[in-house]
This record gives structure tokens, C-alpha cells and sequence, in this order.
């Protein structure tokens, strides 16, 4: 059977691959110096090209759509953390606590930018909307995160506090991605027409930091302390969590009265959490050793939500063509 292009099985394979190798071989002494320089200066070029390869023109021309856009971070940076609190009676029992923080840093992140895009496109949603929110989500989350995490994990240990986090975090995020954003009308062109070449930079940068943190987490015995069963309840836990946000965000939208291109925007941009962006500030926001269990969450939380929002993007977009065909007085079929 063949497979929507979007999910990314090979590189989830290769997050699996990378997890085994720090595993079997971690990085240790003067290597794990070595790999952590590189990771350091991999995460650095990393936000460059996201911030080349952002266009501000599709970002300005639907940044008016506001009431959109502030549901979106809404859900996002509040109802996500509140999600993960509320939830805890539920959650908690299910995994160790190291791996219930990183649960709760998984609330805190910003939405992913390429995969919110592109299910709004197969779902036939408002795309310059989703292009807009994930963009902005990605933006803002480099200052919020930290803060949100700082607040959500205060009496959880195992985090910087969120200033000082979010000193680090401009150094090394944030002012790669405004350089890559001064440059982007001299390079975004070349980056837009070697889009292969930036994914790959993209991916190999993400199981780079993979592996470092692994390494560490390693060292100090991470799978010692996350029993299969711990495992197994991560699995639930995720899937609680997008449940609900998946439920709130279509529920939300609908009672505020927006279009349904527009819920499909709202759907797809504030129920999904950016990988790249959590492994990268996960190595910044935590202590290294703690890193590698933190983003095990979040690693299991990212391909449940492509298998699941493929899925959703699917049926929605078969509805919407559909709807498109039948006569003005049967066109009663809407997002469910």
C-alpha cells in the first residue's frame, strides 16, 4: 500500500536508529565534547534556515486574520499546559516522573510549521492562515516556552528558570533565525529551490541533538529508570493529550463561528508540537543528562499526531471535494 508522502516513516526510523546507537554506543569524555560542539553549531544553522526560509510576504498577507491566530496560541501556550496539569492524575501513573516532565514540556512548545501546512492543504483549509499561525507559534514559542516550562515545572525540578533560559535560548536560537531572516530575500530563493538539500540539513541536525542528549541520558542510566510499562503509558498519555487537543481546537472553532477552511487551520495548527524546536530548546532549557528522557515524549507524541492528523487531513479533504461537487442546496457537509 502506498503511503501519503508527509509521514515521515524513513526518518522515524532513523529517530529509532539514532536512539538505539546512543544506546549501544553513547558518546563519552572528550567525544561527547566533540559531538556537543557540533550539536551546538548545528542547532545555530538550524534556526538560520528556518528563518531564510521563511517568507514574510505569505506571513504579512494573512497576519489581519487575528481572531484565528490568537486561538491557535492560545491553545497552544495556555490549554496545552493546562491540559498537562489537569491531566495529571490520569498521566502521571502512567509514566516515571522524569518522563511526565517531559510531558509537560511538551505542552509548553510551539506548533510545528511544514506539517501543519501541509495537512491544511490535503484538508482543504485556509493555508495562508495555517502558514501565518504555525509561523507565528514557531516565532513567539522561542520567548514563551521557556517561561510557560519555568512556570509548569516549577515544582518539578530539572529545568533553568525561564529568564535564563530564554537568555540562552536568543543567543542560540533566536539570533541565527533574525540573521537567516535579514538574508532571506538574497537566499530564500536558492533555499526554496533546494528544498531537498535544507530537509536533510533539517533532519540530520534534529538526530544529531538526538543523539547527544540519548548519549548523556545514557550515561546516567536513562533505560534503567523507563521500564516498558513506563513506555507503553507514554503511548496513552500522548494520545490523551491529542485528543483533547484535537477535540477542543474543532469544539472552539465551531462555537466562535469560523468558516470551516478556518477550523481546519485552527485544527491542524494548535493541536500539533514542533520536534525540531523541542529537542533543540530540551538541550538548552534542561540539565544534559536530563534531556535525552525529556524529549522521549515528545519523540512518541510527533509521529502519533502525523499518523493520526494524516488520517483526519484525508477524510476532511474527500469531504470538502465532495461538498464541492453536489449542488448548491446539499452542500450541508461540514468538518465532524
Amino acid at each position: 500500500m502506498s503511503r501519503p508522502k508527509f509521514l515521515p516513516e524513513n526518518f522515524t526510523l532513523a529517530l529509532i536508529a539514532t536512539v538505539v546507537a546512543a544506546s549501544e554506543l553513547p558518546c563519552r569524555g572528550t567525544t561527547a565534547l566533540v559531538v556537543d560542539h557540533f550539536t551546538n553549531l548545528a542547532i545555530a544553522l538550524l534556526f538560520f534556515l528556518h528563518g531564510a526560509k521563511l517568507s514574510r510576504e505569505a506571513v504579512i498577507a494573512a497576519a489581519g486574520h487575528w481572531r484565528l491566530h490568537a486561538l491557535v496560541l492560545l491553545t497552544t501556550f495556555v490549554l496545552f499546559p493546562l491540559f498537562g496539569l489537569a491531566f495529571r492524575p490520569i498521566l502521571s501513573p502512567l509514566v516515571t516522573p522524569t518522563l511526565y516532565v517531559g510531558i509537560l514540556f511538551l505542552c509548553t512548545l510551539p506548533s510545528t510549521v511544514q506539517s501543519s501546512i501541509a495537512f491544511t492543504v490535503i484538508a482543504k483549509g485556509n493555508v495562508p492562515a495555517a502558514i501565518c499561525s504555525a509561523s507565528a507559534s514557531s516565532i513567539i514559542g522561542i520567548f514563551v516556552t521557556p517561561l510557560v516550562a519555568g512556570l509548569v515545572l516549577s515544582n518539578h525540578g530539572g529545568a533553568a528558570s525561564g529568564w535564563d533560559a530564554i537568555g540562552q535560548i536568543t543567543l542560540q536560537l533566536f539570533m541565527p533565525f533574525v540573521c537567516g531572516q535579514l538574508l532571506q530575500p538574497f537566499i530564500g530563493g536558492w533555499i526554496g529551490r533546494h528544498e531537498g538539500i535544507v530537509g536533510a540539513f533539517d533532519q540530520g541536525a534534529i538526530l544529531l541533538i538526538v543523539y547527544s542528549a540519548f548519549s548523556a541520558a545514557v550515561s546516567e542510566s536513562l533505560w534503567h529508570q523507563v521500564p516498558p510499562t513506563a513506555l507503553a503509558g507514554l503511548v496513552v498519555a500522548d494520545g490523551i493529550l491529542l485528543g483533547a487537543a484535537l477535540i477542543v481546537t474543532a469544539v472552539l472553532g465551531k462555537w466562535l463561528g469560523f468558516d470551516r477552511a478556518d477550523r481546519v487551520a485552527i485544527v491542524f495548527c494548535g493541536s500539533k508540537k514542533s520536534l525540531s524546536q523541542g529537542v533543540t530548546m530540551a538541550k538548552v532549557i534542561f540539565a544534559s543528562h536530563g534531556a535525552g528522557a525529556v524529549i522521549l515524549p515528545l519523540m512518541v507524541f510527533h509521529q502519533i499526531q502525523l499518523m493520526v492528523c494524516a488520517a483526519l487531513a484525508q477524510r476532511w479533504g474527500r469531504r470538502a471535494e465532495l461538498s464541492a461537487l453536489a449542488p448548491a442546496s446539499a452542500r450541508s457537509v461540514v468538518m465532524r
